[in-house]
């Protein structure tokens, strides 16, 4: 164990001096530019950018669905709606319990604004 700790040690303390070495540079190269004048009407201004808040948009796509009579004999095989009613009670038994609410107080007011 302590020969694979050896052969590993000396790769990453080689990645850890690489990474110090170029920290300075990175960090330099991440300061803000200087702050421009904004009443120098000659001032530079870097351009205007725009994405659009719909870039990432996808169309609806409608999906195939099976016909109703299908939908039907599958559920009647799988035992109609009390095999649906025992699953969700059978859920609900096996999450832990909320924590009641607390009263509220004798006199609170009913809405806080």
């Amino acid at each position: 164990m302590k020969d694979f700790a050896q052969t590993l040690a000396a790769p990453l303390s080689a990645a850890a001096m690489v990474l110090l070495l170029l920290s300075p540079a990175v960090a330099a190269a991440a300061e803000p530019p200087p702050s421009r004048n904004p009443a120098d009407a000659s001032a530079s201004v870097p351009p205007a950018r725009h994405v659009s808040a719909l870039a990432g948009y996808r169309r609806h796509a409608d999906e195939s669905v099976a016909s109703w009579r299908a939908a039907n004999d599958q559920v009647k095989r799988i035992g109609g709606w009390r095999s649906y009613a025992r699953e969700a009670a059978a859920a609900s038994a096996s999450a832990p319990a909320a924590a009641p609410k607390p009263a509220p107080l004798p006199h609170a007011p009913a809405h806080r604004h």
